[in-house]
């Protein structure tokens, strides 16, 4: 199992209609071969920075399947637009668990 993770910085205003623009966006990569579940929170603190969490079988799932399908590109259409700056996003495989 692979934990993508990305903080996404929505640009001052825009937070509610980017969360309305995620609701929408969400189809996409819910249909992906590999998803297994994702997770978006907003942060306490800075409330224009949002968490995402994405569960995905093996990381090609997420890199070459979502990334490298035609659906990608209304995902970018969706919701490129609200970042300032472009989010970081990484992978994580799970070492330890409670």
């Amino acid at each position: 199992m692979i934990l993508e993770h990305a903080l996404l910085p929505v640009r001052p205003g825009e937070a509610e209609e980017f969360v309305l623009a995620f609701a929408e966006a969400k189809r996409i990569i819910a249909a992906s071969p590999g998803f297994v579940r994702l997770e978006l929170s907003r942060c306490v603190e800075r409330p224009d920075t949002f968490l995402l969490l994405v569960e995905w079988e093996r990381l090609a799932d997420h890199t070459e399947g979502l990334r490298g399908s035609a659906a990608y590109q209304e995902w970018r259409r969706l919701l490129h637009r609200f970042y300032d700056p472009f989010p970081v996003v990484e992978h994580f495989e799970r070492v330890l668990e409670a």
